[in-house]
């Protein structure tokens, strides 16, 4: 009874359920706006409620998270520059869609797959949460490593046209990952003497370059070209859609829940692994996948917003963050007197399903927010070429130099962008550049603890992949989908196929 109590919690007090209102509002905005990221929103609330109650002060905070990461998909959708790195898969498909006059079906249907995914994760968070902390406790950082190449891999999965490609644009953004001084012995690696790389390149300028600024020089080639005119008869999307995708939603918000539980992971990688799922599974989609299929918009929105539930698995349990926004919150529950872990469950379990309860809340504004405004929104996409260029420039330039208030930031930007729009012209893919970024730290440091922890032998570390289950089963992954991906096994599949159809 006294769980159920501390439950409903926010929705009794209507201070505590403003609050969770206001955060997700706030954060729907603040996660569309490129370069404005959750976890800046959230560490900047930390110095505003430091002298609030702890129950008002994570209200706030929780709203503005699950808000931002459902935010991200506005842009990524309407202008293809994601708005955070979770919704870099979701302008695969959105975008299309938006070209086909149809980004009013496209929003509506990431609110409610994210509406869908987001109480996945919560659900898991309150009835399964020591039971998946303990499986996140058993990866090692060999599997953390392996973890970071099945992501790495899944550019053949991004990646429309050349395998090949695929492959050189991930390990381009494993490199610019790179750059900078070595975390562990402090040593320069790609800097060539200047004191301006010495602290790498941030992944935000990268990805708002690639994406942003790129699409505006592309768009220069149609500036005579009419807007599209946006179809926004429908935004709910109706009942037998969502019962459609329903099955593919709860596999990929299963993803999304352990990739989050996982520290140090998070929603952007459990959504590229929830597309790449989603391309695997789906047989026969209405439309193929990068040219506005539905599923490349289910998949992903339900994957990274699930992954906010399991993001609070750790962080409850443990006291370990699944992410950058968990780990803020951390040390917000320190500055309030609290001690997330093992003991916060026994001690002080009002907390927990406080928190679960605003999470509900938060998801439930979040639909609410995210179904409303669509068609002011949608207005965009309908503005002349001549106007939306420079809107999307400012849009890259503002949200580039927010980041670390840093002038240096924005002519990175506009390097990428040059860059990425060649790439574009010659067939290249930019998402894997994106992805190789992100899970370059994430591979860097899991191979070096996990080389070190086997006193730098190969053979023991090898020996261990082979001697662990855990580890055995993601080197399968990896081999299994490297193979998969070549054209040798696509002929034999299609040998294989063809007989039997012969033979029928």
């Amino acid at each position: 009874m006294s769980a159920v109590m501390d439950f409903l919690t926010v929705f009794s007090q209507p201070q505590l359920l403003l609050l969770v209102g206001l955060g997700t509002f706030a954060g729907v905005y603040v996660g569309a706006i490129p370069g404005l990221s959750v976890t800046m929103a959230v560490s900047i609330l930390i110095s505003f409620t430091f002298s609030w109650d702890v129950y008002p002060a994570i209200s706030l905070m929780i709203g503005i998270y699950m808000g931002g990461v459902y935010g991200g998909s506005r842009t990524a959708i309407l202008l293809n520059i994601p708005g955070a790195p979770s919704a870099i898969a979701t302008a695969l498909d959105g975008y299309p869609m938006a070209l086909r006059g149809e980004a009013g079906e496209a929003i509506g249907v990431t609110t409610v797959m994210s509406f869908i995914g987001g109480f996945i994760g919560i659900g898991v968070l309150a009835l399964f949460a020591p039971l998946i902390s303990d499986f996140a406790l058993t990866f090692q950082p060999r599997d953390y490593m392996l973890l970071a190449i099945l992501g790495i891999l899944l550019v053949g999965s991004l990646s429309q046209g050349s395998l090949v490609k695929g492959i050189f644009a991930g390990a381009l953004g494993i490199a610019i990952g790179a750059v900078g001084r070595d975390p562990l012995t402090f040593a320069e690696r790609f800097t060539f003497d200047f004191q301006i790389l010495e602290g790498g390149i941030s992944f935000i300028a990268v990805m708002i370059g690639m994406f942003g600024v790129s699409e505006a020089l592309a768009q220069l080639h149609h500036v005579d070209k009419d807007a599209v005119r946006q179809k926004i008869s429908r935004i709910v999307p109706s009942l037998s859609t969502v019962k459609k995708h329903l099955p593919l939603s709860l596999q990929t918000s299963s993803i999304g829940v352990v990739i989050g539980a996982l520290p140090g992971t998070g929603g952007d990688i459990a959504a590229l692994m929830a597309y790449d799922h989603a391309k695997r599974v789906t047989k026969s989609p209405e439309r193929e996948f990068g040219d506005g299929a539905m599923e490349g918009l289910v998949a992903p929105e339900t994957a990274n917003n699930a992954a906010v539930g399991g993001a609070f698995i750790p962080m409850m349990t443990l006291g370990i963050p699944g992410d950058a926004v968990t780990a803020i919150m951390i040390g917000a529950l320190f500055i309030h007197g609290l001690n997330p872990g093992p003991m916060l469950m026994i001690d002080q379990p009002d907390m927990f399903w406080f928190i679960v309860g605003a999470l509900v809340t938060a998801n439930c504004f979040m639909l609410l927010f995210g179904l409303t405004g669509i068609k002011l929104f949608t207005r965009i996409v309908e503005m002349p070429r001549a106007v939306l260029i420079p809107l999307i420039m400012l849009l890259s330039i503002v949200g580039a130099y927010a980041v670390n208030n840093s002038i240096s930031d924005v002519y990175w930007m506009l390097g990428f962008g040059v860059f990425g729009y060649f790439m574009r012209h010659y067939g290249y893919p930019l998402g894997p550049v994106i992805l190789g970024v992100i899970l370059s730290r994430l591979l860097d440091d899991n191979w070096r603890r996990a080389i070190i922890s086997e006193r730098e032998d190969l053979g023991r570390f090898f020996h261990g992949i082979v001697t662990s289950p855990l580890s055995l089963v993601l080197f399968a992954a990896v081999i299994l989908i490297f193979v998969s991906q070549t054209p040798l096994w696509s002929e034999g599949k299609a040998r294989v196929f063809g007989r039997k159809g012969e033979q029928q």
